[in-house]
């Protein structure tokens, strides 16, 4: 029978409170039971040496977010051809370099960068300054791609150059550290987009027409999402706008996002509602504020003037007629949350 690599499950390991003679074998341990087997050789005295492993899954998508001091990892030919389950990792680099080796090629990595490599294939990662990066494990038969496209594109650093590379790095950042995204019904929404993401990833990075259609129209909702957030602060934001974007009618557009249980305006709203939120208590510094409303008139027509009043500094914020129910709710939970705090504070 085969020996597959266990699912990851939400875990954590910590090497800071290990003695020192223990921790190269528990981290060895961890790594070849959830993860892959790897052979790991640390720069630094099992005295100095620190790691830290976050590990979760998505559906058929394991997450490892790893922090260490200096080490090498090689996957080596006799572990390669281990009848392990065959396996594509996404490495994706948070802070300080690394770099990975495959294929006769090799790919330096800075922040927001990220690989894939082929657990098929030895393969060397090289993190001299330390670890800061997050590992994505997809199985090869859920990605789908060619033998010829998985030899192309591992060790190639992939990155802002690629649009689409660029949007699966922030996507798959928030996807490494969101618990909310990992879990219930949304991790059940996430798995299969995901796949299809980086299917597209690398269908555009090798210029495969064929190949990236059907992924390219998989990940249309994400990068419309993807879009509107970057953009939520533009006035002339707008459903023509985001539909010339991305080469498809208003009506598509508007068939799409309803696929998804979106309401194009409200969304906006809401999300541009609690944009504001989180920049008036940034602004401040402090985790309380309260909104009270000001009846003015705005270009002609009745609108209401909200000012944010935190800790003695005022902030003006427009905003139209549809959004007053919303941010009234708001306020009234803020004064409700305020209430409750001082009730436990008296008891």
């Amino acid at each position: 029978m085969p020996t597959k690599v266990r699912p990851l499950n939400a875990a954590a390991l910590d090497t800071d409170f290990m003695s020192p003679e223990d921790r190269e074998e528990a981290i060895r341990h961890a790594v070849w039971e959830s993860i892959v087997r790897i052979d790991i050789a640390h720069h630094v005295p099992s005295r100095d040496l620190s790691t830290k492993l976050q590990l979760d899954a998505v559906g058929q998508i394991g997450i490892c977010s790893a922090r260490s001091t200096g080490l090498t990892i090689r996957r080596t030919s006799r572990l390669a051809r281990e009848d392990t389950e065959p396996a594509v990792f996404l490495g994706l680099q948070v802070s300080g370099t690394s770099l990975a080796v495959q294929n006769g090629r090799q790919a330096l990595l800075r922040p927001g960068e990220f690989v894939l490599y082929d657990t098929t294939i030895p393969y060397t990662l090289l993190f001299d300054s330390g670890v800061d990066q997050h590992f994505l494990r997809f199985p090869r038969a859920a990605l789908a791609l060619p033998e010829r496209s998985l030899r192309e594109i591992s060790a190639v650093t992939l990155g802002p150059r690629n649009p689409i590379a660029a949007l699966a790095s922030t996507y798959f950042s928030q996807l490494a550290v969101s618990q909310e995204l990992r879990s219930g019904r949304h991790a059940e929404a996430v798995a299969e987009p995901s796949i299809e993401l980086l299917r597209a990833v690398v269908s555009t990075q090798l210029g495969d027409s064929d190949l990236a259609r059907a992924p390219l129209e998989a990940t249309l909702n994400l990068r419309i999402t993807r879009y509107i957030r970057a953009h939520l602060r533009e006035h002339d934001l707008s459903a023509a706008r985001i539909a010339a974007e991305h080469n498809i009618s208003v009506r598509r557009l508007y068939t799409l996002l309803s696929h998804s249980g979106i309401s194009l305006g409200d969304w906006i709203r809401s999300h541009r509602l609690d944009d504001r939120f989180q920049g008036v208590t940034a602004a401040a510094g402090a985790q309380r504020a309260m909104l009270i409303p000001v009846t003015c008139d705005f270009r002609g027509g009745s609108r209401i003037r909200w000012t944010a009043l935190v800790w003695g500094q005022s902030t003006g914020v427009d905003t139209g007629p549809e959004m007053q129910a919303q941010m009234r709710g708001a306020a009234r939970d803020r004064r409700q949350s305020h209430r409750t705090a001082q009730l436990w504070k008296r008891t």
